[in-house]
């Protein structure tokens, strides 16, 4: 059995409406601790939709209907230089498999990227239970539960689940 037909699209000018979709509405937020402000999504958008910013949109089909998002950036983690990995997929298109679809051609990007990390990264919320399928489905390692900061700079700590892909032997 193979996984859904997706691609991956950089973010765009015009896809604010889809940020505003996976960031904005609380009941896709529940496990980030609630939805962003219209000024941060605001904000968001003008960081995504630069040139290099290693944020794309999952779509799906002919002429393509995006259907979440996942990007990669640098982090220090752990005393090293590591990538970290997020994606969402809208309430109304999960469990078809996009996630897991579109972090596989993520993590392919990560891996061809000029900057060379030998680890990457995800922390999504301990009680997520499909974001941590997920990492296990990808060869992700658990290595524990933590207190993480969400969004960075925020102050606002979210118990999350530490999984590590090790690059160097993936």
């Amino acid at each position: 059995m193979t996984g859904p037909a997706v691609r991956l699209e950089p973010w765009a000018p015009g896809d604010l409406p889809l940020l505003e979709r996976l960031l904005g509405d609380p009941a896709m937020t529940v496990h980030l601790g609630g939805p962003e402000s219209p000024a941060k999504l605001a904000q968001r958008q003008a960081s995504y939709e630069q040139p290099g910013s290693r944020q794309y949109k999952i779509v799906v089909g002919e002429p393509g209907e995006a259907v979440g998002e996942v990007g990669y950036w640098e982090r220090e983690w752990g005393g090293a230089p590591a990538w970290e990995v997020g994606w969402l997929v809208l309430p109304e298109r999960q469990g078809r498999g996009y996630a897991s679809a579109g972090m596989s051609l993520l993590l392919e990007l990560v891996r061809n990227d000029g900057v060379r990390h030998d680890r990457v990264h995800a922390f999504p919320s301990v009680p997520n239970a499909a974001s941590n399928a997920i990492c296990r489905k990808l060869g992700f390692t658990l290595l524990g539960e933590l207190d993480f900061e969400y969004p960075h700079g925020s102050g606002h700590l979210m118990r999350c689940n530490d999984w590590r892909l090790d690059l160097s032997r993936a």
